[in-house]
């Protein structure tokens, strides 16, 4: 049987040729990736030097660690989760990879919100099972809600819920979740909720989904709230009674979680106030796009509740995403991801800007995308 397409992650094909621009000397401003522009906090960084001379590295599982993130879910969200429950992967990615393989079969059905992060449907496919898109549109801010799920005709084996959301930083409220939860058990559908923009909201924080599922596989990561992107640290939390299948099968595919990544993010957990000031400086990104985007002629926008990222229309300019980002990024410097990568539908008509980048970068980037658009032609809308 030959491997399911794997279509290619377009942000990154438009970050290449940033990158190389770079290189040639130009001032590039990114905003096409979800990373942080900051990096570990200061803390962290020095216990990972510390960590350097003092031990070579191991295969190993921090079990100080997987503590400090079960109290994490009793501080959050008043949910007391045993420690053996936190299995730690290398980010989110894997862990992803690791709960669709140990804990899904080849065939199942998995759905999830259009549109949505790039590397479900890629994932879901490239393992073999049947990635299963949920059309959503400005109604439902973008978002997967219940009535998606009880509209399905074939009920799926597993259901992917993200929020906040990439690629548009909303968020599913606590009744839409406790919704989602009832209608999914009702359905027999497991789910996969992926919670990796937690700590990233800019009014109600995020609930998680282990607060109306008992049973949901959450996945979280140490790359966005605290910064650590380039450590490559996740971890799942693995519904009663599966943590064992999922470290057999994580001891197979992927052996540990890098150990010198693992002593760094538990000083990490507790660098609040560091985190804190990054959280703010997003917020501050935030209210300076959504001011500015509506009066350049980019009003259809489903304002993020957290993460850090704006899902734009810019059918008033193209009906090409991709081309528009290319174009932007060769004229301007800013780079911004096509929004194809996140809906193959409907993503011909929209972009993504991430703002996890400073201040003064977003003042600049807006600059650069009003000048630019002066002298973009209109055209005729499509709908």
């Amino acid at each position: 049987m030959n491997p399911a397409p794997v279509a290619p992650f377009h942000a990154i094909t438009i970050s290449r040729l940033a990158h190389q621009l770079q290189t040639d000397g130009r001032s590039i401003i990114h905003m096409e990736f979800g990373q942080p522009s900051t990096g570990a906090p200061p803390r962290a960084i020095e216990t990972a030097r510390r960590m350097l001379d003092a031990e070579p590295g191991a295969y190993w599982e921090s079990p100080l660690l997987r503590e400090r993130i079960a109290h994490l879910y009793a501080d959050r969200h008043g949910l007391d989760i045993a420690p053996d429950r936190i299995v730690l992967t290398c980010g989110a990615s894997p862990a992803l990879v690791l709960a669709l393989t140990a804990l899904f079969q080849p065939g199942d059905r998995i759905g999830f919100v259009r549109p949505g992060y790039v590397a479900y449907r890629n994932t879901i496919a490239a393992l073999g099972r049947v990635p299963v898109e949920i059309e959503a549109d400005r109604s439902t801010r973008f978002q997967i809600a219940a009535s998606h799920i009880e509209a399905l005709d074939e009920t799926p084996a597993g259901i992917i819920v993200a929020s906040p959301a990439n690629p548009t930083g909303t968020m599913v409220d606590r009744a839409g979740l406790a919704d989602i939860a009832t209608v999914s058990k009702r359905r027999g559908i497991r789910i996969i909720s992926d919670e990796i923009y937690h700590g990233l909201s800019y009014g109600e924080p995020a609930h998680s989904m282990l607060e109306f599922d008992g049973q949901a596989i959450v996945i979280n990561s140490f790359s966005k709230y605290f910064s650590m992107v380039g450590w490559r640290l996740g971890w799942i939390v693995a519904p009663p009674g599966a943590s064992d299948t999922l470290r057999a099968y994580l001891g197979n595919m992927f052996l540990t979680a890098p150990s010198l990544s693992q002593h760094a993010a538990l000083v990490a957990m507790d660098e609040t106030d560091v985190l804190e000031r990054h959280r703010e400086t997003y917020r501050r990104n935030r209210t300076l796009l959504l001011e500015a985007l509506p009066q350049l002629g980019l009003g259809e926008i489903a304002p993020p509740d957290g993460a850090f990222y704006i899902w734009a229309n810019v059918s008033a300019f193209t009906n090409d995403s991709l081309d528009f980002c290319r174009r932007l990024l060769v004229d301007t410097g800013m780079t911004i991801a096509p929004g194809i990568d996140f809906d193959p539908v409907n993503g011909h008509r929209f972009i993504r800007f991430s703002f996890a980048v400073g201040e003064d970068e977003t003042r600049e980037a807006i600059g650069r995308f009003e000048r630019w658009l002066r002298h973009q032609p209109r055209i005729a809308r499509e709908d």
